[in-house]
């Protein structure tokens, strides 16, 4: 079964690297030479080491891709970590179909930002899921999904860990499958879909007449490898990459107001206790009785 395998993340190089140590057939790669908006970028070239055809590119361009899908006469196409929409050419070209990946307990919570939302909204569980993709968003059949837990310690690195894992075993499973032709692919429910939307700038702002249990898991859901919460301080964005959440049992502090550091660590008035901001971007840290 020929393989042309798309994508330009971690998380494809991962799985590209263990799909070639099974032996399986890549008959090409489609990958991004660089990327200005995904933290975790990766250049799969280097894993094709002169052997594997490669096309490499700076930006999408569905003509090159198309005309190298053709040339590689794949039997099924991978994509995972494509920042891109497929167009329907691509997606009706391989016998098989193209795979697609999603992290969440598909049919709920399809779209946009799945890990971000995950941990943000403070969900204590997800699941690792790869399905036929078609030209709807994360509508496709399901080829194999694996449930896990989301613990209160996790966050955006952990979780991304958990997923690396567990795809990394998946993959290998349906591609047997897949080949000898045992693969069962099941419908979505579409009665039980939603479909979360695309965050901006103004989503990562930490906002301290939130909870504390809101902000902990806006940062947590926003550390690395993604590009952080952050805090609007003189007109400057400044990222914030971990907190604690601390009882505070003061009511009359106004949410935003600092009430203690210690040169490093950061301690903020929220709307029912306070944040200790641990790891962040200050230079120098703001004084005691100043407000974010």
């Amino acid at each position: 079964m020929k393989i042309l395998f798309i994508g330009s993340v971690k998380f494809s190089y991962v799985l590209l690297d263990e799909l070639i140590r099974a032996g399986e057939d890549i008959c090409g790669v489609i990958t991004l030479s660089e990327s200005s908006f995904n933290s975790d970028h990766k250049d799969l070239t280097p894993l094709c080491r002169n052997r594997i055809p490669v096309l490499s590119l700076k930006k999408n361009d569905h003509s090159k891709i198309l005309e190298f899908a053709r040339e590689c006469e794949p039997d099924v196409i991978y994509c995972f970590g494509w920042s891109y929409l497929l167009k329907k050419e691509l997606l009706e070209y391989p016998e098989i179909g193209v795979i697609g990946y999603h992290p969440t307990q598909l049919p709920r919570n399809r779209g946009r930002h799945p890990l971000i939302w995950t941990l943000a909204l403070g969900l204590r569980e997800s699941a690792s899921t790869f399905f036929i993709m078609g030209e709807g968003a994360d509508d496709g059949d399901i080829l194999s999904q694996e449930r896990f837990d989301i613990l209160e310690a996790d966050d955006a690195g952990s979780v991304y860990e958990k997923l690396l894992k567990i795809a990394s075993r998946q993959v290998v499973e349906f591609t047997e499958q897949l080949k000898i032709g045992t693969a069962k692919p099941i419908t979505q429910e579409f009665s039980t879909a939603n479909e979360w939307r695309k965050r901006g700038e103004k989503d990562g702002l930490i906002d301290f007449r939130m909870s504390k249990g809101a902000i902990y898991n806006l940062v947590r859901a926003l550390t690395h490898p993604y590009i952080g919460a952050h805090i609007t301080y003189k007109g400057y964005n400044v990222p914030v990459w971990k907190v604690e959440k601390i009882n505070y049992e003061k009511k009359n502090i106004e949410p935003g107001k600092i009430i203690a550091t210690d040169g490093k660590s950061i301690t903020v008035k929220c709307y029912d206790g306070a944040i200790k901001i641990v790891d962040h971007g200050f230079q120098s840290s703001p004084a005691v009785g100043e407000y974010f």
